[in-house]
């Protein structure tokens, strides 16, 4: 007779014999513990965005969760709906926080995901583009220097003034003109480039530290990579920052190249390795949350699962490390001493609030800000729509998520508007720019920010 406790264990069922070839490989690839473990309670409908904008209840984590275990137990065969299904989803994790059973969800979606991408038949000029970034351009600074230079020379030669007159951009779908629109200018001098791969403390140093500068990130957002280096030191830091290391790998966990994923961690985690640090910075939400999961995607790695774990358990949102670490210096809105208060506003980084679990230090550092006011915005906690490249191959759901996102925004009166993740950055900067009325609000990243605002008594150069 089974012991009733195991008897309560969830148990794999064998599925039918299937002639899908996809089929096959989600059975493979799907943990079926973490299928069974979802109580289909529906607690987690509220939190998902795709739900709240559809009332489907296959657009929920729930339903998603179901036609998985349908799969698994070999009662459906998936077919192009259920691939569909599973790229609908945002990806922001929202239901993990809200689920009483812990369901990974997150780890569903991208073992989904993978399953998929190794049947995935999407022509030559998508496969193409797919593999050039994912496999030739980000795991690889060189030619992201190479990327950011072309990209800056285009700028400063006149000729993306030229492109955009003549209309070409109308050859573009317009959510990708809309996007082109509000780039941020590009770089081929990263954070390296231009303070070296080592940054002192100012005074006293608290803790070295290593910054993770990531990939687009250093192309597209270098100031807010140098602004973060030099907000560590004014508080204490020594700052390192390994030239080796490479992209985080979270857009090609997100997209299903979950072996490109586990590569460039393994270069991380060589790259950090000997750098003698106490935490290991990030400033991008999407990153960290990947780089505080390198333990679950190299667990199968029995070389590399104990470097894993103790890297995942040293990375650390920049926020957080100066709100719990830190040697803060004063911030205060300048030329505004007695003048009304500016308002600000926050857009919550869904993998920082549901990974991280790190969604107080960054209103902490906010409210610490003289003579700025801080206006909490409605349901600043639920998804932007940008979810990495979700705005570009999911438009017209992201943009429904964004227009309301917006209402929200608009409603705070804010001056300001931050944010702590790059992507969700230009999605609120697109936001702001559709939604925002003759006067939008301006979109920064908390450091950018707070840094503008420390009062300092000597600069770095």
């Amino acid at each position: 007779m089974a012991n009733a406790n195991t008897a309560e264990l969830p148990q794999k069922q064998p599925a039918a014999a299937s002639g899908n070839p996809l089929a096959r490989t989600l059975q493979a690839k799907l943990d079926y513990d973490q299928l069974t473990n979802c109580m289909r309670c529906g607690f987690c409908l509220p939190a998902c965005p795709t739900f709240r904008e559809t009332g489907i209840e296959p657009e929920s984590p729930r339903g998603r969760i179901a036609l998985m275990k349908a799969v698994a137990d070999g009662l459906m065969e998936p077919d192009q709906a259920f691939n569909d299904q599973m790229n609908h989803c945002l990806g922001c994790r929202a239901c993990e926080p809200a689920c009483p059973a812990d369901v990974k969800y997150g780890q569903l979606i991208e073992q989904a995901r993978d399953a998929i991408e190794d049947h995935a038949d999407r022509g030559i000029p998508v496969t193409g583009m797919r593999k050039l970034f994912f496999k030739g351009i980000f795991p690889h600074r060189s030619r992201l220097r190479l990327l950011g230079g072309t990209l800056a020379a285009y700028r400063k030669s006149g000729l993306r003034r030229i492109v955009r007159g003549s209309g070409l951009m109308r050859l573009f779908p317009k959510h990708l003109r809309e996007m082109e629109s509000i780039l941020p200018d590009a770089t081929a001098k990263g954070v390296v480039e231009t303070l070296g791969t080592v940054y002192p403390a100012k005074g006293e140093p608290i803790a070295r530290v290593a910054l993770f500068r990531g990939c687009l990130m250093d192309v597209m957002f270098a100031g807010t990579n140098v602004n973060t280096v030099k907000l560590l030191s004014e508080a204490g830091f020594e700052v390192v920052i390994p030239d080796n290391q490479a992209c985080c790998g979270a857009l090609h966990a997100h997209a299903g190249e979950m072996a490109a994923a586990r590569e460039l961690a393994r270069v991380n985690l060589q790259a950090f390795a000997d750098a003698g640090i106490e935490y290991i910075v990030s400033n991008a939400g999407g990153c960290g949350a990947m780089l505080a999961e390198y333990d679950h995607l190299l667990h199968e790695d029995q070389p590399l699962r104990g470097d894993a774990e103790r890297f995942a358990a040293r990375v650390i949102d920049v926020s957080k490390l100066l709100v719990d670490r830190g040697r803060l210096p004063a911030f205060a809105e300048p030329g505004n001493k007695g003048q009304e208060q500016v308002t600000i506003t926050y857009q919550d980084s869904c993998h920082l609030r549901n990974v991280m679990k790190s969604p107080d230090a960054p209103r902490q550092l906010m409210k610490r800000v003289a003579n700025v006011g801080f206006a909490e915005m409605k349901e600043a906690d639920r998804c932007c729509g940008s979810a990495g490249i979700y705005n570009v191959t999911q438009p017209e759901m992201a943009g429904q998520i964004l227009e309301s996102k917006m209402e929200h925004a608009v409603a705070t009166g804010a001056r300001y508007l931050l944010t702590s993740n790059p992507g969700c950055l230009l999605q609120m900067k697109l936001g702001a720019a559709k939604h925002g009325g003759d006067s939008p609000m301006e979109v920064q990243h908390v450091v950018d920010f707070l840094y503008e605002r420390a009062v300092r008594t000597e600069k770095h150069s």
